[in-house]
Parts: structure tokens; C-alpha cells; sequence
């Protein structure tokens, strides 16, 4: 009596041993399992962030393909005077001028046609590079070159609204708000993403 007790006991002690490997077994399959859901989320997570980092580089190609084509152009035709840019500007600069000091009363300084040629061709060529590159200093310059030329060039406010000339520079004028408009919208979107810091670990103080 007292062995088939001994013997029940073990088979019982065996079955527990038994139903307990088999939940460890199962915790450790959904576990697994778990596991590998969280690289798979991971791995996709990281092939999206590609793309998107390769699309935006590409957007920004051909965003800066304007200024850069613009650049190219005035620098095959640069010359020795500047140009067809320097004589296109030259009149208008001088009308600007002439509004700045009428409502001002300062008087802009004179400057060679081809030195403001080769400013702004250096500033659209260089500002364009570094905004392929992502970075905002290319951003602002291009900003500045926008904010300068855009009311000088495109100078709808000396013509009548109803001829052919104001609608022209009007339309010019607005296409270039929009490209004003997207630079800002691209170094907000810059400043905006947070950057990870680093978390500086406290020094422990010393055992007295």
C-alpha cells in the first residue's frame, strides 16, 4: 500500500514537472513570437524611413534644379559685362532705387551690373548644393537671394493692372512667393524635428 502511494506520488510530482515545461515551453514560443513581430514592425519601419529619406532627397533635386539651371545660364552668359541678366536688371535696379530713395530718403549705393550678377549667380549656385544636402544654411541663402531679387526683377507695382506686363510680372512675382513660401516651410519643418540629447549621467557622490 504505502509503495503504489509512493509510486502515485511520483507519477503526480512527474505530471506537474510535466504541465509546467509545457507552459514554460509555450511562454517561451509566444515570447519568440513576440519577438520576432517587434523586427518585423522594426525592419519595415526602417525601410519606410529609407524611402522617405530618398524621396525627400529627390524633392529636393528638383526644387534646387530651378536656381541651379538659373545659375548655369547666367554663367555661360556672363561675359564681361554681366551679361543679358546684368542689362535685364540694371533699369530695374535703377527704378528700385529711385522708389527706395523717394520714400525713404536713403540712397542706395552704386555698384557694377556684373558684381550683382555674379552675387547672385554664387548665392543661387551655392545655397542650391547645400540644400541637396539637407542643410538649412542652403535653405537661408536661397531665402536671401529670393527676398532680394524677387521685388527688384518682377517689379509689377510700376505697371498698370490692366496691360499685358503687369499680369506677367505679377504671376512671376507669385511663383516666386511660393518658392518663399516652401524654403520657410522647409527650415520650419528642419527646426522642428527634436533631437535626440543625450542624457549625461549624474556623478555618484563618494562614500564618506
Amino acid at each position: 500500500m504505502k509503495k503504489s502511494t509512493s509510486i502515485l506520488a511520483m507519477d503526480g510530482s512527474n505530471l506537474l514537472f510535466s504541465l509546467s515545461l509545457l507552459r514554460s515551453e509555450a511562454f517561451r514560443s509566444d515570447f519568440l513570437a513576440v519577438a520576432r513581430a517587434f523586427e518585423a514592425v522594426e525592419e519595415q519601419r526602417v525601410s519606410i524611413s529609407t524611402v522617405m529619406a530618398f524621396i525627400s532627397f529627390v524633392g529636393r533635386v528638383l526644387f534646387a534644379s530651378v536656381f541651379i539651371l538659373s545659375a548655369w545660364q547666367e554663367f555661360n552668359e556672363f561675359g564681361s559685362n554681366g551679361g543679358p541678366a546684368a542689362h535685364i536688371m540694371a533699369p530695374k535696379i535703377r527704378s528700385f532705387s529711385k522708389h527706395v530713395s523717394s520714400h525713404t530718403g536713403f540712397q542706395v549705393p552704386h555698384f557694377e551690373m556684373k558684381h550683382a550678377v555674379a552675387a547672385a549667380m554664387s548665392v543661387k549656385a551655392v545655397g542650391s548644393l547645400l540644400f541637396i544636402l539637407g542643410s538649412s544654411i542652403g535653405a537661408y541663402l536661397l531665402l536671401l537671394h529670393q527676398l532680394i531679387v524677387t521685388p527688384i526683377l518682377y517689379d509689377f507695382y510700376n505697371y498698370d493692372a490692366d496691360t499685358k506686363e503687369f499680369n506677367l510680372l505679377f504671376a512671376k512675382f507669385a511663383q516666386n512667393l511660393a518658392l518663399f513660401g516652401a524654403l520657410l516651410f522647409f527650415i520650419g519643418m528642419k527646426n522642428s524635428i527634436p533631437r535626440r540629447q543625450v542624457k549625461k549621467r549624474s556623478p555618484k557622490p563618494k562614500a564618506s
